[in-house]
């Protein structure tokens, strides 16, 4: 029954509920905060089983709200109730009882006790160096995707094992990844599944398959064409750039991965690689070629590529956009 709203007859049960100090003290303390019951007991120096009487009663009659948090149980004042008369006035005397025992004044105190585990975990710097991504990537990009303007379709061109669909699938609301290798996808598949990433669409295709270029167009294009060190191993680079430009919607962006231009002939021999990679002058006039616009080159230092056979040459990103139908 709620005695903010009682009718009078019933008013005296709300006084002898409160007759008893330790609810006065209770009610005080959870109007300053919400507070488990632990804390509770903690701060009136009371058992908890004895508190959690208590609070059973003020609960039953609607003066505390009770929400659970794993196996712990927090309390707080009813919304509202400060308007009543009588609550109004069992405040003021709990107020004055916490006041006199000390335990209004540690309520803060109690609290920030809370972050105290978290602190000591924190301030432990004894584990290893983070060397690689974090395991907890996906859930940091998932964060981060609302801040993407244009995130309604992605492709992946050439998604090998299927390593940047860790990036692209939490950001983008549907992902196609091909790849010529039906070995390379069955990897990549595997990842997705260890992921819980159901948003991807994977097909053995090449770039320039019709099928393929069909899919694309029949969802609106895509806002944004991937090729992660791809374009490397292209026989033909100016097609293959332009290939990727016409799978974009208008207004949407080719994102090219590749190497800095290197002399590392081994590159051919270990990864196939058919070029040495690029000068971002050259990717740039790529670019102008496939009729995109816009294209920026941002290098990418060898410290930040990773431990892989590659991972001692600079990276570079080739960023363009296709004309929107208007330009």
């Amino acid at each position: 029954m709620d005695f903010a709203i009682a009718s009078t007859e019933r008013r005296w049960e709300l006084y002898r509920l409160l007759g008893e100090p330790v609810r006065l003290r209770l009610l005080a303390l959870a109007a300053e905060e919400e507070l488990a019951i632990g804390e509770l007991a903690e701060l009136l120096g009371e058992s908890q089983p004895n508190v959690s009487r208590h609070l059973k009663a003020l609960r039953g009659a609607h003066l505390l709200t009770e929400r659970k948090e794993g196996t712990r149980v927090f309390v707080r004042l009813s919304a509202g109730l400060e308007a009543d008369p009588v609550i109004a006035d069992a405040l003021a005397a709990g107020g004055a009882l916490c006041e006199a025992d000390g335990s209004l004044s540690r309520v803060a105190e109690v609290v920030a006790a809370r972050e105290a585990p978290a602190r000591a975990f924190f301030d432990d710097a004894s584990g290893d160096e983070p060397t690689a991504w974090p395991s907890e990537l996906g859930a940091y990009l998932t964060a981060l995707a609302p801040l993407v303007p244009r995130r309604r379709l992605a492709v992946d061109v050439g998604t090998g094992d299927g390593s940047f669909l860790e990036v692209l699938a939490p950001v983008f609301e549907r992902v196609i990844a091909i790849d010529r290798s039906e070995a390379q996808l069955a990897r990549a598949r595997a990842r997705l599944a260890r992921r819980a990433y159901e948003n991807v669409e994977l097909a053995l295709a090449e770039l320039g398959d019709t099928p393929f270029e069909a899919r694309v167009a029949e969802l609106g294009g895509a806002d944004a064409v991937c090729a992660s060190r791809v374009l490397h191993h292209a026989p033909r680079p100016a097609a293959a750039l332009t290939g990727l430009a016409r799978l974009l919607a208008p207004g949407g962006a080719v994102v090219v991965v590749d190497y800095v231009a290197h002399a590392d002939e081994r590159m051919r021999e270990q990864q196939a690689d058919a070029w040495l990679g690029f000068a971002p002058r050259e990717l740039t006039k790529l670019a102008t070629r496939a009729g995109l616009e816009d294209a920026a080159v941002l290098r990418v230092p060898a410290v930040r590529c990773g431990d892989g056979p590659d991972g001692h040459l600079d990276w570079q990103v080739l960023c363009a956009r296709r004309p929107t139908e208007a330009t």
